[in-house]
């Protein structure tokens, strides 16, 4: 069985929706991002801060590429995962990616105000940049997904439900 990878905008809820999901399944859940602050020993708007996106991303592909060896895993992925293709490359043949899509409004509810501990969101306007940042990712979530399931509006266990009906109706064993 493939590994389930959770990409979408930050705030969609990859690491709720993936925690309970993985309980859900009896599967490991691994938090990219957490992973990347564990390996690394720092936290990402540090590595931002100090390194720059385009290290942060380096050190995401790396750690992309290790936790996709694991098995029966819920990944949450970071969302600039889809960035560059080497990852979208990896998650389209080591996992089943499903794209948890919000609209912007309820996007900045969820994380507009969390410019501090969200690098690309410490701007004079987060909710423009959320915007933009969504239609110019849209695209690269929608190249890489198997399914997508849209958060606004669901609750946790509704998601995790729509998620495990899509996956067996797929003809995967849960």
């Amino acid at each position: 069985m493939k590994n389930i990878a959770l990409v979408g905008f930050m705030g969609s809820g990859k690491s709720t929706v993936g925690r309970a999901l993985s309980q859900k399944m009896g599967y490991l859940f691994i938090d990219l991002d957490r992973r990347i602050e564990k390996s690394t020993g720092r936290f990402i708007p540090e590595i931002f801060k100090r390194d720059g996106e385009d290290t942060f991303r380096q050190i995401e592909a790396a750690v992309l590429k290790d936790v996709l060896a694991a098995k029966k895993a819920v990944v949450s992925c970071g969302g600039g995962i889809v960035l560059r293709e080497e990852n979208r490359d990896i998650l389209k043949q080591k996992a089943i990616v499903i794209y948890l899509k919000a609209e912007t409004d309820e996007l900045f509810r969820r994380v507009g105000a969390t410019g501090s501990k969200r690098p690309l969101l410490n701007v004079e306007d987060p909710k423009a940049e959320i915007k933009r940042l969504v239609e110019e990712r849209e695209p690269l979530y929608q190249s890489v997904a198997n399914m997508t399931i849209n958060t606004a509006g669901e609750t946790i266990n509704n998601i995790v439900e729509t998620i495990i009906k899509e996956l067996k109706t797929r003809g995967l064993k849960i």
